[in-house]
């Protein structure tokens, strides 16, 4: 009996000690808080799937099938100066603009579109492989999600795959919305929840997960979605965060905590 319990004992703290080494290892994200700089008016008719600011432009891209659109607003005014619509049955998705061209996703369509940044005119189509979730442009090159923890690069004049790479850890993620951050970084919004990965598209490496499940409030949740659109304000730390349908977008900080998770 007693050489039984001694295994025991001596099973129970191999075991503790294993689950102590797990969770150190899980607990190697770091986490970022978000600091609330202020807010601004959101259509909550916008199914958004994409934002992006150029300058003095507010770019957004709306997805559902034969309500799809792509619109640009003043930054500073939200005025709005263009907008061009999707015909049915194409689901409009991310968007990023690559120097002279605004590319739009569509979600299955396997259609990317190229656009006139200032009046949204259509230029021409190409086709890819698979589905198009969120875009973004980071160091001459293009930067797509499809839904998985893979992120494609891909020209910005041909739209060709030049390349992946996937996640090294949070391999469930499924990446929607992309924002290519001025400090070289990737925010991705993680669907479907309140999510948002900080990446470094190079390694695929998870630099830090943000909580971004407080910022719209409980009355203000009927009718709305999931977060889904992340846009740097140019020249700035700051960056504008919205979701499906939101009544709001909030102008925020992504502010280490120091904190690890699971």
């Amino acid at each position: 009996m007693e050489r039984m319990q001694r295994s025991l004992a001596i099973g129970i703290s191999v075991g503790l000690l294993l689950a102590a080494g797990c969770s150190a290892t899980a607990d190697a994200t770091p986490r970022m808080t978000i600091e609330l700089v202020g807010t601004r008016p959101h259509d909550p008719t916008a199914f958004t799937q994409g934002l992006e600011a150029h300058g003095d432009i507010l770019y957004e891209s709306t997805g559902l099938s034969g309500a799809s659109s792509i619109r640009a607003s003043r930054l500073t005014t939200g005025e709005q100066v263009a907008r061009a619509d999707l015909p049915a049955p194409y689901f409009g998705e991310g968007i990023t603009r690559a120097d002279t061209t605004l590319w739009q996703l569509t979600w299955r369509d396997e259609v990317a579109i190229a656009r006139d940044p200032a009046t949204l005119a259509e230029q021409h189509r190409v086709h890819y492989d698979g589905e198009g979730w969120g875009l973004c442009t980071r160091a001459g090159r293009l930067v797509m999600s499809d839904g998985s923890d893979r992120l494609v690069f891909r020209d910005p004049l041909t739209f060709a795959p030049t390349g992946s790479v996937r996640l090294s850890s949070r391999n469930d993620a499924r990446l929607n919305e992309l924002e290519c951050a001025t400090d070289g970084s990737v925010y991705a919004n993680v669907w479907p929840t309140d999510t948002i990965l900080r990446l470094d598209p190079d390694s695929g490496r998870v630099l830090a997960s943000i909580d971004a499940s407080g910022l719209l409030p409980p009355t203000s949740r009927a009718g709305a979605g999931v977060l889904n659109g992340i846009a740097q304000v140019p020249g700035t730390d700051r960056f504008l965060i919205t979701g499906k349908n939101w009544p709001t977008i909030f102008e925020v900080r992504f502010v280490s905590s120091h904190v690890s998770i699971e």
